[in-house]
């Protein structure tokens, strides 16, 4: 009975002993967190263009350095919940109310991967990628401004685990890594751009290709030696988008304002500033600052959207009729409009 007692308290102190341990090693510092997935950041900087630092500083805030429920349960870093676009597994949590559905991943690369991707695919993050990818402050007050988070403090708590980590030096090391990827097309004589059968063509001096039967996302990639992100980037398509035989692919930025002729696009049914951008290679968010709107604003057919100069005076509306005195000079023109009220 003595043996089979002192077997039974050994026996428990052992188990206890293990689950102690086992707790102990499952508790993430940040430099155990930074160390563990830092490549796996700049990683998806090369693929996506997000920051470094950025996809970082979220994952240890959102996870608490992979501590959380979340993240130990459902490989889930960055508190992405289900939305309707979610196919895979799920997982419910208590946030800002009970019982929420948020994504479950089978590994932490695809929590990283899925990251880049819902802010890649989010029309609501796309003015994120007009900055310099190494530009954090901003990215980080643009993700609280697009609503990442309810924190009124978010941006600056990102901020300060960037700061106090250093992070910053892995976005410096992503955009060499970009910049030594790009390099080959634009300066080697032999590039794939250069070397490819398919017929390059230029709006706006802006380079483009035209979409054939055969064609998808990856097969141009390779063919012209882009990198991931840029065809999505570059044209202000949402990751999910189908390629469509004829479909203009720009490979290049679009530009800030329409070439000199094209000064006005009248609206057509059902037409949108994305698809008025694609017909001039001029970024969406110009023609928003130009005409004066934003996201919001609905389009109706017979609208005058101004290619070139910004409109003075008060927004028109589509029953409005527009007064136009032009003055002819150079490039950078004065024009002038009068509303009638």
């Amino acid at each position: 009975m003595i043996l089979r007692k002192y077997s039974f308290l050994f026996l428990t102190f052992i188990l206890c002993s293990n689950g102690l341990y086992s707790q102990t090693k499952t508790v993430s510092t940040r430099n155990e967190y930074i160390e563990s997935y830092k490549e796996l950041a700049i990683k998806e900087m090369q693929r996506s263009g997000v920051p470094a630092s950025i996809t970082l500083a979220q994952g240890m805030l959102e996870s608490d350095n992979g501590n959380s429920r979340l993240a130990r349960e459902a490989k889930n870093h960055f508190g992405i919940k289900c939305h309707n676009s979610w196919k895979g597994q799920v997982v419910y949590h208590d946030d800002d109310r009970q019982g929420e559905c948020f994504r479950k991943y089978k590994t932490v690369l695809e929590s990283y991967q899925d990251h880049s991707d819902f802010l890649m695919s989010g029309s609501r993050y796309s003015f994120l990628f007009e900055f310099d990818p190494t530009d954090y402050k901003s990215w980080a007050k643009g993700l609280k401004k697009a609503g990442y988070a309810t924190n009124p403090s978010y941006a600056e708590k990102l901020i300060t685990i960037i700061e106090e980590n250093n992070l910053h030096q892995y976005d410096i090391s992503g955009k060499d890594r970009i910049a030594k990827a790009k390099t080959p097309k634009k300066t080697t004589p032999s590039s794939k751009e250069n070397s490819t059968s398919r017929e390059i063509l230029v709006k706006n001096r802006v380079k483009y290709i035209i979409v054939k039967p055969e064609d998808n996302f990856r097969s141009i990639q390779d063919e012209l030696g882009l990198l991931p992100f840029e065809i999505y980037k570059y044209n202000d398509m949402a990751r999910d988008a189908e390629l469509v035989e004829g479909q203009i692919i720009y490979i290049q930025p679009k530009r800030k304002r329409a070439e000199i002729g094209s000064d006005w696009h009248t609206v057509k049914e059902g037409e949108t500033i994305v698809q008025i951008s694609q017909i001039y290679a001029v970024k969406p968010e110009s023609l928003f600052s130009i005409n004066l709107m934003n996201s919001d604003t609905i389009l109706k057919a017979g609208d005058k959207i101004s290619l070139r100069k910004k409109l003075g005076g008060k927004k028109p509306v589509a029953t409005k009729k527009i007064k136009l005195k032009l003055k002819e000079e150079e490039e950078d023109e004065e024009i002038r409009f009068e509303f009638d009220k």
